[in-house]
């Protein structure tokens, strides 16, 4: 099925399609792989930011509101004659306005004037450490920002700010079930703002927001950011105000739906952002699912790392896009596969239908019929080839009539050779049965002595003539008897070596030198041995009657196969006279000859060609006028001819 045309057409653009398709494929989704994830880094690189002006936006509505309280004129005179209600009053309206979780009024001393919730005059001192009012009193000037609040502090505030800043921290370990701790301190935005009276520093105003569960910043980023959007039943964007790398604001959810408060940062998170200081953006596992995060760390009005600051995007809305463009890439590929099957099995059909119709035509030249149809020409290279075949056709035509001609007149010529044939073996017995007789008794008469010298002379011109009749009649004799080949394997090569033997002697005679050249080993052959060297001595002798005293005579014998067949050639190169054009397709006819009358009978080369075709073999002649002829005779070593 493979091995087809059209299965190996089909094939070819199925494969061109599935590799253009594959690459487009896996290049689309590199790419788009990359750019979904620049998009989505990018986007929360800048919603973190957007998520850290409204964190410092906050810390400075404190402050600006709190500078405002601070330089109202009747402010300054409650601090200057003591007015404690209007001062607690301005207080708690300050902590209305702005939501603030701790407030009050430090001296120059340190001793609190006020303090939101306690309505008594002196209010009890402060509890622990309230840094943006001590720093605030040091270096007289408005100080804001991040504050670690103590647990001693917290404690000492009405509002059970130590409560609220109660989180329970949860560990999950492979080796063991929860593990369970506790974080009693708080995290805080706070401001607090110097007073002055004359120019003398007389106390401080602060104020604060604790962010422990508070979820109004995380609220608003999220609201304003990610428009509180959800995808599959999860916020698309999510926002955490860590502790360190506690979560003690946030509107990540559990599975259960509850806020992921006191849930820990990874480790390598931790790293980055807490010890090394630097941001983080890359996709995160958060609590239950993948994001991709953007942390940086929050720092104290030190300068102290006492936090993180957290921006997510949940990461399957990035993911589906990136499948569903991978499915729109697929579905394209496959489109474009079943397209390349319909077009090879449309141009396959296009291409083979000339081409079976050729196959067919030619199924029918060997059955005979050497005029097929083979289909109206085509205008593409299938159309040349038609063309061609059609010439082939015509041309197999054309050969067919020349040898059909050739065969009759071969038939003509065998029907003419063995109809002179019988007559030659029958003239031969009539002439030859008279002949005895003569040549005997002039022989006879030839032994008297008394015969006179003319009539001894006329008797032995008798009997040459008569000689040379017997001659003629024993080459009929051969050319018309057809004997048995005795085949036997025979080395060519000790063969010729024995001809050349024979005729050495007689070639010394003719002042001819003669060479043998066995190029290689040549191969067994089953020959008549007896006819094959009656068939070279013929050869060599007619050489050496064309060749004048001082020529050469160049025997040359080589391995070669024809049509197929293994076998031996024999070239005998002589640099005689050579044979005239016109004579050379006469060369091998019974009783044609180029000798002078008496010299030859024209039968031995028929006789030789006889010999060489009936062992299978093959004999030419090539010759040039005045430089010599070269007779080439091949006999297969393969064919057990009998």
């Amino acid at each position: 099925m493979f091995n087809s045309t059209r299965a190996k057409l089909i094939f070819s653009f199925l494969s061109v399609a599935l590799l253009v398709g594959a690459v487009s494929l896996i290049v689309g989704w590199q790419l788009l792989y990359g750019s979904v994830l620049n998009e989505a880094n990018n986007r929360v690189r800048q919603d973190l930011n957007v998520a850290r002006v409204i964190y410092d936006d906050r810390v400075t509505a404190i402050e600006v509101s709190l500078e405002t309280t601070v330089h109202a004129s009747d402010f300054n005179l409650a601090m200057a004659f003591h007015d404690f209600s209007l001062l607690q009053a301005r207080l708690e309206q300050v902590s209305r306005r702005l939501g603030l979780d701790f407030a009050g009024i430090l001296g120059a001393d340190g001793l609190s004037i006020c303090r939101l919730g306690y309505a008594s005059d002196p209010p009890p001192p402060l509890a622990g450490c309230m840094p943006v009012a001590e720093v605030s009193l040091s270096q007289c000037q408005t100080v804001s920002g991040t504050v670690v609040l103590d647990q001693s502090f917290l404690e000492s505030e009405p509002l059970d700010l130590a409560e609220r800043s109660r989180i329970l921290i949860r560990q999950e370990r492979k080796d063991e079930d929860l593990v369970v701790s506790e974080e009693t301190a708080g995290l805080a935005i706070a401001s607090a703002v110097p007073i002055f009276n004359q120019g003398k520093l007389i106390g401080t105003l602060y104020g604060g927001m604790l962010l422990n569960r508070d979820q109004s910043i995380v609220d608003k980023i999220g609201g304003t950011v990610f428009r509180n959007e959800v995808y599959q039943g999860h916020n698309l964007g999510t926002v955490t105000i860590f502790f360190n790398n506690l979560r003690i604001s946030t509107n990540v959810l559990e599975k259960d739906g509850q806020r992921a408060i006191g849930t820990l940062a990874s480790q390598e998170v931790t790293t980055r952002v807490l010890q090394q200081g630097k941001k983080w953006t890359d996709r995160a596992f958060v609590v239950n699912d993948w994001y991709i995060t953007a942390y940086e760390p929050i720092t104290d009005i030190n300068q102290h790392r006492v936090g993180m600051l957290y921006v997510g995007v949940l990461e399957a809305k990035y993911r589906d896009v990136r499948e569903n463009a991978l499915w729109v890439f697929a579905m394209i590929t496959l489109a474009g596969v079943l397209f390349a099957i319909a077009l090879g099995c449309l141009l396959a059909s296009r291409i083979m239908r000339p081409v079976n119709q050729l196959i067919q035509a030619s199924m029918e030249i060997s059955t005979g019929n050497l005029s097929p149809d083979i289909g109206p020409i085509c205008q593409s290279d299938i159309g040349l080839l038609q063309k061609e075949f059609k010439k082939m056709t015509e041309a197999i035509i054309r050969r067919d009539q020349e040898h059909q001609e050739e065969s009759e007149k071969r038939l003509i010529q065998s029907e003419k050779q063995a109809s002179i044939g019988n007559l030659a073996a029958g003239v031969a017995h009539e002439i030859n049965n008279p002949l005895t007789p003569v040549l005997t008794f002039t022989h006879l008469l030839l032994r008297r002595t008394d015969l006179p010298e003319e009539v001894r002379m006329d008797l032995e011109t008798i009997a040459v003539q008569t000689e040379r009749v017997r001659k003629i009649v024993k080459g009929l004799l051969d050319f018309s008897r057809q004997s048995r080949l005795d085949m036997e394997f025979l080395d060519p090569r000790l063969m010729l070596e024995d001809c050349i033997d024979l005729m050495e002697n007689q070639a010394l005679i003719c002042g001819v030198a003669l060479h043998y050249n066995a190029h290689g080993t040549l191969p067994m052959s089953r020959l008549d041995r007896n006819q094959i060297q009656s068939v070279m001595v013929n050869i060599i002798l007619n050489a050496l009657d064309a060749t004048a005293s001082g020529g050469t005579i160049d025997i040359v014998s080589v391995a070669r196969a024809r049509e197929g067949v293994q076998g031996v050639e024999i070239r005998v190169q002589d640099t005689g006279m050579g044979i005239e054009p016109e004579s050379l397709d006469k060369l091998f006819d019974p009783f044609f000859t180029t000798k002078e009358v008496g010299k030859g009978t024209g039968l031995g080369l028929a006789v030789s060609a006889g010999i060489i075709e009936r062992h299978g073999g093959k004999i030419s002649v090539e010759s040039v006028l005045g430089e010599g002829s070269c007779f080439t005779l091949w006999l297969p070593c393969d064919r057990d001819r009998l």
